[in-house]
């Protein structure tokens, strides 16, 4: 059974979409350890609950960058971690992380990249008026969103939609989305051929 490694930051609900699908069987993989950099992170408790070993690595303990990716590393590899989750982890990863793990990262993002890259996606496509607009996963590479994309799913933006009710409504279709992938990836369904995804 795949290991997965998930990080998070925040309220860690791509983390409980994750646990819940594991434990439901849909996806043939475990949650076997939670990192967090912030030791308040509203997330922490699902593991916690769960009996998931947690642990919190503050950023702020670190003189660099590479120097926190490097205890992250040593973490997941203790724990044969074989795919890492990014879940709402508020860190660009260095090619410290990266490549300890090639092609074995996945992430996330709420627009349908290479559009909106970055911070606040949903509040990015409202303002510049996009009519339609989605989720990607996506392998983590060394850019910023610009890893090989995995799935893609798209939804229209609505005329009063601001940034926060864009947000809701897509959370519902990145958490299945990014399920999707981690099974495809659980069940080796995925070949990278350069920047595509190829599914088999």
């Amino acid at each position: 059974m795949t290991k997965l490694g998930v990080l998070i930051s925040g309220r860690g609900s791509h983390l409980k979409n994750l646990m819940d699908r594991c434990s439901r069987g849909e996806i043939s993989a475990s949650v076997a350890t939670v990192i967090s950099n912030n030791p308040d992170a509203p997330g922490l408790q699902f593991p916690r609950e769960a009996g998931i070993e947690t642990i919190v690595l503050s950023h702020k303990h670190f003189a660099t960058r590479e120097e926190y990716d490097a205890a992250v590393v040593e973490h997941l590899k203790r724990n044969g971690i074989d795919l890492t989750c990014l879940a709402g982890f508020m860190r660009l990863l260095s090619p410290v992380l990266i490549r300890a793990f090639p092609q074995r990262i996945m992430n996330v993002h709420p627009s349908l990249l290479p559009a909106f890259p970055g911070l606040h996606a949903q509040k990015q496509a409202v303002e510049y008026g996009a009519k339609i607009t989605g989720v990607t996963v996506h392998f983590v590479d060394e850019g910023l969103d610009s890893g090989p994309v995995i799935l893609q799913r798209t939804m229209d933006v609505q005329p009063d939609d601001t940034g926060d009710t864009l947000a809701d409504r897509l959370l519902p279709i990145e958490h299945q989305t990014y399920a999707d992938a981690v099974r495809l990836f659980c069940e080796n369904r995925l070949k990278i051929d350069g920047r595509k995804v190829l599914i088999l």
